[in-house]
């Protein structure tokens, strides 16, 4: 797996946080370069945590799991991608997430846009050595940081009309990259 893939899965990855930033951009009035910064520490550090809990928890299943490491990716990454996509369309009311940002809120909204990455560090078990995790939980932080920050300001800008696109976007590109190692492990490899 690339650099490149890995960073387009942290871009996947941090669709939720983009979409709960925008969402606490919408709410919040004033202090928004605090709020922004907020969010994108908080969310950064809960992206790359948790694919690095999967990694290690997956790495002690790996040599049972090898022979179906592109099937388990396929698997995980489309379910999230999957889910991501249909919740894009499920209509609702997307501001119960923001709103009054106590750091326990923010902790919360941490795990929850996280979760996903979890899912992910398990399937990086099989497909990435550790020095290459080390290095791919900072890309993924990172890159959830940037997008996470920048999705405070969208939100207060733009309001409410961005949010079921960055969802959508996000769950093509985790589907488009699970189809993409599944295709090169049973016809390249």
């Amino acid at each position: 797996m690339s650099y490149a893939e890995i960073f387009l899965i942290g871009i996947g990855l941090a669709m939720d946080a983009f979409a709960v930033s925008v969402t606490n951009g919408m709410c919040r009035r004033g202090k928004t370069g605090l709020t922004a910064l907020s969010c994108g520490i908080c969310f950064g550090i809960f992206q790359g945590i948790m694919p690095t809990l999967g990694y290690f928890a997956g790495s002690a299943f790996a040599r049972y799991i090898e022979r179906f490491d592109h099937i388990i990716a396929l698997i995980l990454l489309g379910y999230i991608g999957g889910k991501m996509i249909c919740d894009s369309f499920k209509d609702g009311d997307h501001s119960a997430t923001g709103g009054n940002l106590k750091l326990s809120d923010l902790i919360m909204q941490g795990i929850a846009t996280s979760i996903d990455a979890l899912a992910v560090g398990v399937s990086f078990a099989t497909l990435i050595g550790g020095g290459k995790m080390a290095l791919s939980a900072l890309m993924i932080a990172a890159t959830t940081f940037v997008i996470a920050f920048i999705g405070v300001f969208v939100g207060k800008r733009f309001g409410g009309v961005l949010w079921s696109k960055a969802e959508l976007a996000g769950g093509v590109i985790l589907v488009a990259i699970g189809l993409k190692i599944f295709i090169e492990h049973t016809f390249f490899s």
